[in-house]
């Protein structure tokens, strides 16, 4: 069995954002390219994320052949192909349905950056890409054509939302920051007002937290 790091950042993840309640049931899905191949894991279609193992993720290459794996992958790997295909830069993908950035899905309006946090993990308003079937090559083609260039995340429509990074902790952060921001987005509105960062100071905060924290000598 091949890849058993990159299997094993997908297994651990798959199996959090089912503890953590981004998703519910077999829903949402994991995956991580495999560095400098085209090749990528992802987790199972429709499968128990508590009692799934390393061996039961799919590799798959960057032509949708099934590599290794005795399960069929999940229904969105079009969608991951395309993001791998067209941003070199992003090594893990993690798509949840978690409620409140869902929320802002289904009204199809942007997650604004209104937190430190935001500007920090994220660095962006988190757009919405039109509807589309999922597991559709029309919904790939919609993603694609609403990521920008170093955009890390972006909701689906009447779905769910999409967190990117260069790998699955980083991907993991920017689903949690995004929902958190919903949510406070949601009770700021109640409130009264939701007032955004000023583009300057995102622009600020998102490049200071590439040097956050302790780095190894």
């Amino acid at each position: 069995m091949k890849y058993l790091a990159e299997r094993n950042e997908v297994l651990q993840t798959a199996q959090e954002i089912s503890a953590a309640r981004l998703v519910n049931g077999t829903w949402g899905n994991v995956s991580r390219r495999v560095d400098e191949q085209p090749l990528m894991v992802i987790t199972p279609s429709g499968m128990d994320y508590n009692t799934m193992t390393l061996e039961d993720m799919a590799l798959i290459d960057f032509d949708f052949n099934l590599v290794e794996g005795e399960y069929k992958p999940s229904s969105e790997t079009p969608l991951h192909l395309a993001i791998y295909k067209n941003r070199s830069d992003i090594g893990a993908i993690v798509h949840v349905h978690s409620p409140w950035a869902t929320a802002f899905a289904v009204a199809h309006q942007d997650i604004p950056v209104i937190l430190e946090e935001t500007a920090q993990v994220i660095g962006h308003p988190v757009k919405v890409a039109s509807y589309a079937r999922c597991g559709s090559s029309e919904l790939a083609t919609n993603v694609i054509n609403n990521l920008g260039k170093h955009d890390k995340a972006l909701l689906l429509a009447n779905h769910g939302l999409l967190g990117m990074g260069k790998n699955t902790a980083d991907a993991l952060r920017v689903c949690y920051i995004a929902e958190k921001t919903a949510m406070i987005a949601s009770y700021a509105t109640m409130l009264g007002a939701v007032n955004t960062l000023n583009p300057e100071d995102i622009k600020v905060l998102s490049e200071e937290f590439k040097y956050y924290g302790q780095k190894k000598k």
